[in-house]
């Protein structure tokens, strides 16, 4: 008797077992499907932000195209949305990083709808302005768009990191530059003839950051995908960042212009170079140009 209460008492315990295993291997494959599904998502939305910026990318394209004389707002807004997509192509896939670029994405469409309608514009009155006046008063008349357009611009990205509570930069610019003994530097586009890369950008006026000293990390990355200057790394976290230089300022909650210096160990090399700004891991700024 008492065997056969043993036996039955096993065979429940037993039992017992069998469904707990069962129950947790189903929760476990659950978790599972729903964290894989999370991560598809994700990765699927991050190709519909790769697709609109390339989409983006070649109206840019074929404005530029329609240009006899190239508009250099349209160059500059096209290289900064390349610098973006090189950007998201190695980001990290999460809804905090696909959330950014969606935001840098909405500034940037707003900022092409307006560049766009100028450069409709002026072509039309371009045309019109032929018949009556002269090549040189038609370069001029060109010349005061692309500085109200440049303005439109600046205000339009200004007025989209205004209520962010991070520093943001705007106008970011990268190129060669020759560097006279007298300390006088001449801007270039030869590679063999730069001395130096200079990296100039506007940091945005935000009064949601404390005034104080600040910095921000520029990283420059050659055409062979070397990272020039110091390269050397900090870590936020579980992001590693190579830089080139530590852009250090006091920041009085005010819209302040800087420049930084950028060197390389060897001679600089011919092609496309990626200009990025880093606040900490946040990338907030990103610029190319070439040295032929």
């Amino acid at each position: 008797m008492e065997g056969n209460k043993s036996n039955t008492g096993l065979k429940v315990g037993l039992g017992i077992a069998l469904v707990l295993f069962l129950a947790t291997g189903f929760y476990t494959m659950n978790l599972y499907s729903s964290s894989k599904k999370v991560q598809n998502e994700l990765t699927a939305e991050k190709q519909l932000v790769m697709n609109d910026l390339n989409a983006m990318a070649k109206q840019y394209d074929d404005a530029i195209g329609e240009n006899e004389v190239a508009n250099s707002n349209l160059i500059e807004a096209r290289a900064r949305i390349q610098g973006l997509i090189d950007s998201l192509k190695i980001s990290e896939t999460n809804v905090k990083s696909l959330w950014r670029y969606k935001s840098k994405y909405q500034a940037l469409q707003k900022e092409m709808d307006v560049l766009l309608a100028q450069n409709d514009s002026l072509r039309v009155e371009n045309s019109y302005l032929a018949t009556s006046l002269d090549s040189t008063r038609v370069r001029l008349e060109e010349r005061t768009i692309f500085t109200d357009s440049l303005l439109v611009q600046n205000n339009a990205l200004a007025e989209v990191v205004e209520n962010a509570s991070i520093l943001n930069t705007v106008g970011l610019k990268g190129f060669g530059v020759i560097e006279r003994t007298s300390g006088k530097l001449i801007p270039t586009e030869r590679a063999g003839r730069t001395d130096k890369i200079r990296v100039c950008f506007t940091v945005a006026k935000n009064t949601l950051v404390q005034p104080g000293d600040q910095e921000l990390y520029v990283q420059v990355i050659d055409p062979k995908n070397n990272t020039l200057g110091l390269n050397e790394q900090v870590t936020f976290g579980e992001k590693t960042l190579n830089y080139s230089t530590i852009s250090k300022f006091n920041y009085e909650s005010t819209s302040l212009n800087v420049c930084e210096f950028v060197t390389s160990k060897s001679d600089f090399e011919k092609g496309r170079y990626i200009v990025n700004i880093f606040n900490e891991k946040d990338l907030v700024s990103s610029s190319e140009f070439t040295l032929k």
